[in-house]
C-alpha cells in the first residue's frame, strides 16, 4: 500500500545531515560546553556555530539566540519572562483568539497573577486586524504576542505591520514563528520583532530542540535557575547533539526555502483545486492568498473529521484534524470557531500539510482516494441524504 505523509506541520523527519551531526555529538564529540578542557572547548565551538546558523535564518545576532527545549518553552519564557520583568510598567497583554495553546494558556496563567489579557478576534480567514491591535493598546500594555503563521489554517499574519506599530508605541512584540520558519522569510530587524519562538522538529531538526530570539536590551525574568547557561537566561547543560542538529537544519532551511516553497505551492494549489472540483460541499479554511505554501485546511460538510482521518490512514495517508498538540480533544478547533465556523463544519475539517518528500504523485493519490471516502461517510449521514433530496427536487422543478 502506498504511504503518503501529509502532516508536516505536526512534525518532520530529521534530515540525514542533521541526524548525522546529532550522532557525532552524542558519541565522538560528547563534551560539556561549560568544561574548559579540549573536549569542552570543542563542544562550545559547536554550540556557538549552531547559534550562528539559527541567527542567520532570522537575521539576528548569535548572542540574541537562547536555546530551549522547543516552541512551547520558548513561548513560556518570552511571555512569562517579559510580563514578570515589566510588571512595574503595566500588566496588560494583547494576543489573538487563534494562537497556539502554548501562548493562550500561558496568557491565562498570567491572569491568575493579576495581569489583564485582551484576546483579539479574527476575520473569516483567521486574520488579525492591525487596527484592532492599535485600539487595544493602552498605557498599561507591556506585550503584544501574535503568531506569524497559524498552525491550523496557514494564514500569514501582518507581523511587520504589527511590529512597526508596537515599536512606535513602545510595546514589546513577541511572535510564535514555529510554523513560519523555513517557509516564509523572517527578518527580526525589518519586522521590528523583539522576541521570537522557534522549534527544531518543524524544520527537519530533532524533537526537543528550539530557541528564543531575544533582542538586545529586552528584559525578562528566568523560568529556570541554576548554572547560568544561555546568557544566564536558561540554566541547565545544553542539549548539544540536538542543538547541533537544529543548527544544521536551520542552515539548510535558509538555503532551500525559496525554491522549496515555490515547489510546494504548486502541489498545494493542485490539491485545493482537485478537492474543490471532485467533492461538493467543501470549504477552504484560512486566507486564500496570504497563506503558507504547504497548508491545505478543508472543511467537508456532513462528515466527521476523525472518521475521515481514520479512513485516510487505512489508505496510507497521514493528515490531521488541526493542531497535533490537541488532536486528542473532542472539542472543535478553537481556531476554526474563532473564524466563525459552526461546530458541525469545524468538526469536519482536515489539515493536509506538505513537505520536502511529497511529490505530484502523492497529490494524485489523495485526489483518487479522498472522494470515495467522503462519499461513503456522507452516505451514512441523514443530513446529507436530506440535502441531496432537496437538491434533486429543486432541479426537477426547474
Amino acid at each position: 500500500m502506498k504511504r503518503v505523509y501529509l502532516d508536516y506541520s505536526a512534525t518532520t523527519p530529521v534530515r540525514v545531515e542533521a541526524a548525522t551531526a546529532v550522532m557525532e555529538y552524542m558519541t565522538a564529540k560528547f563534551g560539556n560546553p561549560s568544561s574548559i578542557h579540549s573536549f569542552g572547548r570543542e563542544a562550545k565551538a559547536a554550540l556557538e556555530k549552531a547559534r550562528g546558523q539559527v541567527a542567520a535564518l532570522i537575521n539576528a545576532q548569535p548572542e540574541e539566540i537562547i536555546f530551549t527545549s522547543g516552541g512551547t518553552e520558548s513561548d513560556n519564557l518570552a511571555i512569562l519572562g517579559v510580563a514578570r520583568a515589566n510588571a512595574i510598567r503595566g500588566k496588560h497583554i494583547i494576543t489573538s483568539a487563534v494562537e497556539h495553546h502554548a501562548v493562550l494558556d500561558t496568557c491565562l496563567a498570567l491572569e491568575k497573577e493579576g495581569f489583564r489579557v485582551t484576546v483579539l478576534p479574527v476575520d473569516e480567514y483567521g486574520m488579525v486586524s492591525v487596527a484592532d491591535v492599535e485600539k487595544a493598546i493602552t498605557d498599561e500594555t507591556i506585550l503584544i504576542t501574535i503568531m506569524h503563521v497559524n498552525n491550523e489554517v496557514g494564514t500569514i499574519q501582518p507581523i511587520a505591520e504589527i511590529g512597526k506599530l508596537a515599536r512606535e508605541k513602545g510595546v514589546l512584540f513577541h511572535t510564535d514563528a514555529v510554523q513560519s520558519l523555513g517557509k516564509v522569510p523572517v527578518d527580526v530587524k525589518a519586522m521590528n520583532i523583539d522576541l521570537l519562538s522557534g522549534s527544531g522538529h518543524k524544520i527537519y531538526g530533532p524533537k526537543g530542540t528550539g530557541f528564543l530570539y531575544m533582542r538586545k536590551g529586552v528584559r525578562l525574568k528566568n523560568l529556570v535557575h541554576g548554572g547560568g547557561q544561555e546568557r544566564k537566561k536558561r540554566s541547565g547543560t545544553e542539549n548539544l547533539p540536538g542543538i547541533v542538529g537544529l543548527g544544521v537544519a536551520a542552515e539548510l532551511a535558509a538555503g532551500e526555502m525559496e525554491t522549496e516553497m515555490k515547489r510546494l505551492q504548486v502541489l498545494r494549489d493542485k490539491l485545493i483545486k482537485g478537492i474543490q472540483e471532485r467533492i461538493p460541499y467543501t470549504k477552504l479554511n484560512g486566507h486564500p492568498e496570504k497563506r503558507v505554501a504547504n497548508n491545505v485546511n478543508m472543511s467537508f460538510e456532513f462528515v466527521e473529521g476523525e472518521s475521515l482521518l481514520l479512513s485516510l490512514d487505512l489508505k496510507g495517508i497521514a493528515a490531521s484534524s488541526g493542531s497535533a498538540c490537541t488532536s486528542g480533544s473532542l472539542e472543535p478547533s478553537h481556531v476554526l470557531m474563532a473564524m466563525g465556523l459552526c461546530h458541525e463544519i469545524a468538526h469536519g475539517s482536515v489539515r493536509f500539510t506538505l513537505g520536502k518528500d511529497n511529490t505530484e504523485e502523492d497529490v494524485d493519490y489523495v485526489l483518487e482516494v479522498l472522494p470515495p471516502i467522503v462519499e461513503r461517510l456522507r452516505a451514512m449521514s441523514p443530513l446529507y441524504r436530506q440535502e441531496r433530496k432537496e437538491c434533486v427536487e429543486c432541479t426537477l422543478k426547474k
